[in-house]
C-alpha cells in the first residue's frame, strides 16, 4: 500500500498545484457523475440488455460458464496492449484474461453441449492516444458476453486437405447459421429496450430502430479499397440507413477460420495472399440515431467472431504464423519435451492434441463471438447526454481520460 500511498500524495500535490483540490475532482469527475439522469437512463437500458441477451442465449439452449479471471494463457490479440498483468499464487505465474476463448474452447470438449455463454472478464491496458486525443471508446478493464457454440461437422485433416469443395459448402452453411444466430441475438435485446427503455432513450436524446433480418452485410477486401484502412469499418458505414451491419472477412486473431490454408501436399499459403472469402469471421457494427436531427453518429465494432480453426495442424500452424509460440509442440510418450519453450500455452496445447480411444480429437468445431457491454451501449446511446465511454460507467476507465484513477 506504500506505493499506492505515495502516488495518491503526489496526484494530490499536482491538483493543489493546479489551483484545485482532492475533493473538487473527485466531485466533478466522479460524483457529479454517479449523481447524473444520464448514467441512470444507461444503467436502466444496459439492465434490460444484459437480461435479454442472457434469456435468448439460455432459451437457445446454451449453458452459462464461470468466469476464469486469471490462467497461465489468455488471448494474444492482433493489436497492441501496453502489457498482459500478471498474479503469482503459489509459485505460478498467472496472466489476467483479454479474453476467455481458449476457455471456451475447451468447455466445448463434452459433445452433449450445444454451446455457452459467459460473462468474460476482460483486462487490456491499452495504450494513451499517442496524440493524446480522447478517443471515447475504450476501457483497460470491461464486460463481454462471449458465446460459443459447437459445429458438430466431424471434419478431419484428410477430408480438410483433399476435400476442398465440400468443405468451403459446410463452413458457407456455418457462416449462415452464425450471422443469423448474432442477428437474432441483437434483436432479442433491442426489441427488450424497446419495450421497456423508451424514456430512458428520450432523456439521452437517442432513438433505437427496431433491425430487421437481414443486416447489410460488406466485405473488408472492398471496403478497405473504396476507404482505405483507417476506420474503414465506420467509413463504409455512413452510407447505409441501418443501424446495425455487418463486416465479414478481416484478417484478425490466430483463432479466426482461414480456409483453405494448409494445402493438400501440407505447404501454407502465404498470410498476405488471403482474400476476404477465406476469411470466416465477422464483425457487427452500430451507430446510434440522434433523436432530434435523425442523423447516425459514426459506427462502432461492438461484437466480433467467427467460425474457428478447429484442426490441431492448422492451430499450431496458426500460432506459429503469428508469432505467438516459436516452435511445434514435441509429444513422446504423453510428455511435452519441448514445454519450456512455448511459455505457457503448453496445457493448452496438450489438450488440443488429445484423442478419444478412437483416436478422434476431444477439440470441437465451433463458432462464437463476443459482445462488449459498454461498447455497445456507447455505440447505441452517445450524443447529446453521453460523449465517452466513461459516462455510461460507474468506474470505467478509458486510458485517455485521466492521469490516475481513484475507483
Amino acid at each position: 500500500m506504500g506505493l499506492i500511498s505515495e502516488d495518491l500524495f503526489h496526484f494530490q500535490a499536482a491538483l493543489e498545484q493546479a489551483g484545485t483540490s482532492l475533493e473538487e475532482f473527485i466531485r466533478e469527475q466522479y460524483v457529479g457523475k454517479w449523481l447524473s439522469e444520464a448514467l441512470y437512463s444507461a444503467m436502466a437500458i444496459r439492465t434490460t440488455m444484459v437480461g435479454a441477451i442472457h434469456s435468448f442465449l439460455a432459451s437457445e439452449g446454451l449453458f452459462n460458464m464461470e468466469k476464469v479471471q486469471m490462467s497461465p494463457v489468455t488471448d494474444p490479440l492482433a493489436h497492441d496492449v501496453e502489457h498482459t498483468p500478471t498474479v503469482h499464487y503459489k509459485g505460478m505465474p498467472y496472466v489476467t484474461t483479454h479474453s476467455m476463448i481458449y476457455s471456451k474452447f475447451l468447455a466445448c470438449f463434452n459433445p452433449k453441449i450445444k454451446g455457452l455463454f459467459v460473462d468474460s472478464p476482460n483486462i487490456r491496458l491499452e495504450i494513451e492516444s499517442p496524440l493524446r486525443q480522447q478517443r471515447g471508446k475504450y476501457l483497460i478493464d470491461f464486460s463481454q458476453i462471449d458465446v460459443e457454440l459447437r459445429r458438430n461437422r466431424g471434419v478431419d485433416f484428410e477430408m480438410y486437405k483433399h476435400k476442398t469443395t465440400e468443405v468451403k459448402e459446410l463452413l458457407k452453411e456455418d457462416l449462415e447459421r452464425a450471422i443469423d444466430f448474432f442477428e437474432r441475438m441483437i434483436i432479442a435485446a433491442v426489441t427488450a429496450i424497446l419495450e421497456t427503455n423508451e424514456d430512458d432513450l428520450k432523456a439521452l436524446g437517442v432513438a433505437l430502430m427496431e433491425p430487421k433480418q437481414p443486416f447489410p452485410r460488406l466485405k473488408m477486401d472492398e471496403i478497405k479499397a473504396s476507404y482505405g484502412r483507417k476506420e474503414a469499418e465506420a467509413k463504409a458505414g455512413e452510407e447505409l440507413d441501418s443501424q446495425f451491419y455487418w463486416v465479414l472477412g478481416l484478417m484478425r486473431e490466430n483463432y479466426d477460420l482461414i480456409y483453405p490454408y494448409i494445402l493438400p501436399d501440407g505447404s501454407k499459403l502465404p498470410l498476405t495472399s488471403f482474400t476476404s472469402d477465406m476469411i470466416y469471421n465477422y464483425d457487427i457494427c452500430a451507430k446510434a440515431l440522434i433523436r432530434k436531427t435523425s442523423t447516425w453518429m459514426p459506427a462502432l465494432e461492438i461484437l466480433s467472431g467467427a467460425i474457428r480453426e478447429w484442426l490441431y495442424e492448422p492451430i499450431i500452424e496458426r500460432l506459429i504464423d503469428n508469432r505467438i509460440i516459436t516452435e511445434r509442440p514435441v509429444f513422446v510418450d504423453g510428455t511435452l519435451v519441448n514445454i519450456q519453450a512455448l511459455e505457457g500455452y503448453g496445457p493448452f496445447l496438450t489438450a488440443v492434441a488429445m484423442k478419444d480411444e478412437h483416436g478422434k480429437p476431444y477439440f470441437p468445431e465451433t463458432f462464437g463471438g463476443g459482445i462488449g457491454v459498454e461498447r455497445t451501449l456507447f455505440a447505441l446511446l452517445r450524443g447529446e447526454k453521453l460523449h465517452k465511454i466513461d459516462d455510461l460507467t460507474c468506474f470505467g476507465k478509458n486510458p485517455d481520460s485521466y492521469p490516475m484513477f481513484l475507483f
